[in-house]
C-alpha cells in the first residue's frame, strides 16, 4: 500500500509545499504530482525512482505492507 505521507514529509523537508513544487522537482504533469500527494496513484518505477534521487525516500519507504 502506498504511503503516501512519507512523500508529503520529504517534499516538505526539501522545500516543496505543495504538488507544483513537487511536480517541478520531478519533471512530471502537475495533475500526477497532485495524485501523489493525495494518494490516488500510487509513483510508477520511474516516478519513485525520481523521489529516492531528489527526497532521499526509497521505494520501499513509500510502500507500508498491508495488515495480513
Amino acid at each position: 500500500m502506498y504511503d503516501r505521507a512519507a512523500l508529503v514529509h520529504a517534499a516538505q523537508a526539501a522545500g516543496d509545499h505543495s504538488p507544483s513544487d513537487t511536480a517541478r522537482r520531478l519533471k512530471v504533469a502537475r495533475n500526477t504530482a497532485w495524485r501523489l500527494w493525495n494518494g490516488r496513484t500510487a509513483p510508477s518505477a520511474a516516478v519513485a525512482a525520481a523521489v529516492e534521487c531528489h527526497y532521499g525516500v526509497s521505494a520501499g519507504q513509500l510502500v507500508k505492507r498491508a495488515a495480513a
